[in-house]
């Protein structure tokens, strides 16, 4: 089966220096890495998660897909459709929308509820036979009643603007979503509502997903594969509820054991992790995990591991991946 959305090898650059700083700067240290050499499958239907600490380029790599920012290396195609050699974007955003991580502060200040949701139309020059009744089917769809229309961003809560972030996205009922952190900074009871609104969504009209996320206890409701990224590269690949209870990289299974548990009562394992994330512009050789991983061997800081199958179901990039216990060091 051909994937929907194929990324090979994509790269991702920003500049690291800046004015005279960056004539007086070595021409290999003038940029700086986001995402280096990631390569995805997400397959037609499919919610795949994307996880990571802060910093690890999962922003970034949606931002890439949708050609908000520029890639420096690799290949994205959609549908067919080669999207590093410039497409006409007017139209491919048709099929791929993106929902911002900062439900409230993606609105404009200025606009209604109504203006919000039916702004795709404007944009992309579509008519509408009856704007009022398209505003509140897109409302409706997204758990929210007509009273909202006249409203503006700053007299809504944090998860009614993600709704209408929901309904805005769905509007022209693309292919492809991209979701940013869309439960951040909600309460729990929120969260629930809006993956259960995200899940019937995507049942309803077919989505394929791919989210963003720093919420791990997420990820069996709502997600088919994970992905886990360091540095800007994807360290592990599989089936969620495989990744979750066998990762088989050191990374992995740290990131799964510092996530809060809901039980009290319920005991786990720490796996803590030495030093700090290291700085992209400072990338250590290698694995780039070893100097932080606890079953690092001597041959881990010279040679770099490619992303190969592995005994959970997935991928992984690692010289010595788990299985349900640690490798002895």
């Amino acid at each position: 089966m051909t994937p929907l959305l194929t990324l090979r090898d994509v790269v991702v650059e920003f500049p690291a220096v800046s004015g005279i700083k960056a004539l007086l700067t070595p021409p290999e240290k003038r940029r700086v890495r986001a995402l280096d050499g990631v390569s995805l499958d997400v397959q037609a239907g499919e919610t795949l998660a994307v996880v990571g600490e802060s910093g690890s380029g999962k922003t970034t790599l949606a931002r890439a897909i949708n050609g908000l920012v520029p890639l420096a290396g690799g290949q994205v195609t959609f549908d067919g459709l080669a999207l590093h050699e410039r497409p006409d974007w007017h139209t491919v955003r048709r099929r791929v929308a993106m929902m911002f991580q900062d439900p409230v502060g993606s609105l404009s200040p200025r606009k209604t509820v109504r203006d919000l949701v039916l702004e795709p139309f404007v944009i992309h020059g579509i008519k509408l036979a009856d704007r009022q009744a398209k505003a509140v089917q897109l409302l409706a769809d997204a758990g929210l009643g007509p009273d909202f229309l006249n409203r503006y961003p700053h007299q809504l809560s944090g998860g009614q603007a993600r709704r209408v972030g929901v309904a805005r996205a769905l509007a022209l009922t693309p292919t492809l979503v991209l979701a940013d952190e869309p439960t951040a900074g909600l309460d729990v009871s929120v969260q629930g509502e809006i993956l259960n609104l995200m899940n019937r969504i995507k049942t309803d009209h077919g989505l394929t997903t791919l989210i963003i996320t720093h919420n791990l206890n997420i990820l069996r409701h709502i997600a088919d594969r994970i992905a886990v990224m360091y540095l800007g590269r994807i360290v592990e690949v599989g089936p969620v509820e495989r990744l979750l209870t066998a990762p088989a990289h050191p990374y992995t299974r740290a990131l799964m054991a510092a996530n809060p548990e809901p039980d009290p009562t319920a005991r786990r394992e720490r796996i803590v992790l030495k030093g700090e994330t290291p700085a992209l512009n400072a990338r250590p050789t290698g694995c780039e995990f070893h100097p932080r991983c606890p079953i690092a061997r001597p041959d881990c800081a010279t040679r770099v591991p490619l992303l190969e199958p592995a005994t959970t179901g997935g991928r992984v990039a690692c010289h010595y991946p788990l299985t349900k216990e640690p490798a002895p060091a």
